[in-house]
């Protein structure tokens, strides 16, 4: 990135990263924090992962992306790994065992994967079949879940699962 080059830096797997650096502290004796971490494991993540950034023309004019993997127990996002390299990057993309398993590929779980840029950096017509398209797919994943249980569902709520099964299909690559 100073000299002007472009770089992708993926760091898989960040969680991992933290678990062994948790053990080293451990080992070294140093004061555990939430989770048994040491107080110090997100001064780490930033640090790598803020270097990240577009250099101006006076400096380089290079770039380098971060793209950080974090895998999580059960999908649960809200533990202590990924709260912490969440606030440091600019959204982020969340795949779902389950929908992999169902065979929707990428198994992008639409309601947690979020971005701070988004429509900022979109086309306005990419920005209206975004903000319905992803809206519909949360909803008819609710539905969907409701159904299963024979609930009684309206007209309206009774067409969500025709359409997100339709939603569905469409961004799926082939095997």
């Amino acid at each position: 990135r100073d000299n002007g080059m472009h770089a992708l830096i993926i760091y898989d797997d960040l969680s991992k990263q933290a678990v062994a650096y948790r053990q080293m502290s451990l080992l070294l004796r140093r004061p555990p924090g939430r989770e048994a971490f040491p107080g110090d494991v997100f001064y780490l993540h930033s640090r790598l992962l803020e270097r990240a950034a577009k250099r101006s023309d006076q400096t380089g004019a290079g770039s380098s992306t971060a793209l950080p993997v974090i895998e999580t127990q059960a999908g649960d996002v809200s533990a202590y790994i990924p709260t912490n390299v969440i606030p440091i990057t600019d959204g982020q993309i969340c795949s779902e065992t389950e929908l992999f398993y169902r065979g929707i590929r990428p198994a992008i779980n639409v309601g947690l994967s979020v971005s701070r840029v988004g429509s900022a950096a979109q086309l306005r017509a990419m920005k209206q079949v975004r903000g319905s398209s992803k809206l519909e797919l949360a909803q008819y994943r609710e539905v969907a879940a409701f159904a299963q249980f024979g609930s009684d569902l309206d007209a309206a709520t009774q067409a969500l699962p025709n359409r997100g099964a339709r939603l569905t299909e469409v961004p799926k690559q082939p095997q």
